[in-house]
């Protein structure tokens, strides 16, 4: 499956930024719990970005891990390079593209993870095989990813809006069932954990905030509801006409996150 998808930095920053402010829970504190790393552990992040979760790992196991981070976005790698520099951490980050060979010998780490990423992937067989193959026997992929119930309001003002059906997202349609399956067959043991994480906002402006950077042009995703420049705009007003009258009659827009973890052991 080919997918003409291209996230940019600054809108994935503000969907972070939305997510720790007006959400309720920490995906990352459940995400590192259920996890449960262990010192000395040799670790891969796949789609690591700018190495969020890499550092997260870092200070989870107060350094006593070899990590490495994989991306194909070569201004994601540099920045995670630079906070690498800065603290003085010792990890490494390396271009990795998961629709490839991964640059590693077989059975090398203890740890494989992709947080919301692994969706975008072309070939999911092979992608889901480079991980199992670059796993030690034993060892563990843990990898996250939005559930068809997810943002469900998002969805509803957004067709409410535009009166046009919500296209195809990769994560919600294919995490769940084309990856999770998938894994079931090569790993020996599979769970799928659930997180849900409402987000709740009391004024129009940071929920606009947020669909923007959903929707913004130059997510290809979204094509189909913008015929030229002029048409963004005029989508994103209808919207806010919708949402706002959903929060004058409710008093807050609740938004909840449902996000799956599949963690496999190899």
């Amino acid at each position: 499956m080919k997918i003409d998808f291209q996230e940019t930095t600054k809108d994935l920053a503000v969907r972070i930024d939305i997510h720790s402010k007006f959400g309720a829970k920490n995906i990352d504190a459940w995400m590192l719990d259920l996890i449960n790393l262990q010192p000395n552990d040799v670790i891969l992040d796949v789609g690591c970005g700018s190495g969020k979760q890499c550092f997260s790992y870092y200070d989870r196991l107060n350094g006593k891990a070899t990590i490495t981070g994989g991306d194909v976005s070569d201004d994601l790698l540099d920045q995670a390079r630079a906070e690498d520099k800065r603290r003085n951490t010792g990890m490494t980050f390396v271009h990795l593209d998961f629709n490839k060979q991964f640059p590693f010998e077989r059975n090398t780490f203890d740890f494989v993870s992709c947080s919301f990423a692994i969706y975008y992937a072309e070939d999911v067989p092979f992608t889901i095989n480079e991980m199992y193959r670059v796993t030690k026997m034993g060892g563990r992929l843990f990898t996250t990813g939005p559930m068809p119930q997810n943002k469900k309001l998002f969805y509803d003002i957004i067709r409410e809006a535009t009166g046009k059906e919500i296209p195809l997202m990769p994560g919600s349609s294919r995490f769940s069932t084309e990856f999770l399956s998938t894994i079931k067959s090569m790993y020996s043991k599979v769970d799928l954990h659930l997180f849900e994480n409402p987000l709740t906002f009391e004024s129009i402006e940071p929920y606009m905030d947020y669909t923007r950077a959903s929707m913004s042009e130059d997510r290809k995703l979204w094509a189909s509801f913008f015929d030229n420049k002029d048409d963004f705009e005029k989508v994103m007003e209808q919207i806010t006409e919708v949402a706002q009258r959903h929060l004058d009659k409710d008093g807050k827009l609740v938004m909840t996150k449902v996000v799956g973890g599949i963690l496999a052991t190899k």
